[in-house]
């Protein structure tokens, strides 16, 4: 029984991770400066990432479904084995959920996306600047929950890696 994830499923996670790791860092530095034409180049790039975001989360789920991933190490608890199951169903969800409320709060805004300048992305719903507002409340939120749960993804590897010793942390890193 292979107790590794895939190449590929090694690659897209590490991927995504430094992805979203410069997406989430752009977009809380982005948000608080002055409007001007760095600021907007900073949101068309953070823009033109979480598109690729999404339609690599999108990829990585359909290799997941067709390259089962190795079972959980066998001393975690029932309890512990369902907070994993939670765990990583919450950030595949985010990984979804963030890109979307973006998508649409830059629709309801009226800032269409034009993926990397040239493949215009079609607005989801029309121009509403109160619920662009909300949108960007919630924007804001989900990030901050995914950062708490990208937090707490990276302690459990680690703990189970120095405290249990077991491959948990080990069947994820690249090969060596």
């Amino acid at each position: 029984m292979n107790t590794h994830y895939t190449g590929t499923a090694k690659s897209l996670h590490w991927l995504m991770a430094l992805m979203i790791f410069g997406l989430l860092a752009l977009g809380f530095y982005m948000s608080d400066l002055p409007l001007s034409p760095e600021k907007l180049q900073y949101y068309a790039w953070h823009k033109w990432a979480g598109v690729s975001v999404f339609a690599l989360v999108w990829l990585r789920l359909a290799w997941r479904i067709m390259h089962r991933p190795p079972s959980l190490a066998d001393s975690l608890s029932r309890p512990m084995q369902w907070a994993a199951h939670a765990g990583h169903f919450l950030l595949y969800a985010l990984m979804i959920a963030i890109p979307l409320s973006g998508w649409l709060m830059s629709s309801a805004k009226g800032f269409q996306t034009i993926w990397f300048g040239v493949l215009p992305i079609p607005d989801l719903i029309g121009k509403d600047k109160a619920l662009g507002k909300s949108l960007a409340e919630l924007h804001e939120a989900l990030n901050i929950g995914w950062l708490l749960l990208i937090a707490g993804h990276a302690a459990a590897a680690l703990f189970h890696h120095f405290f249990y010793k077991d491959d948990t942390l080990r069947r994820m890193l690249p090969a060596r």
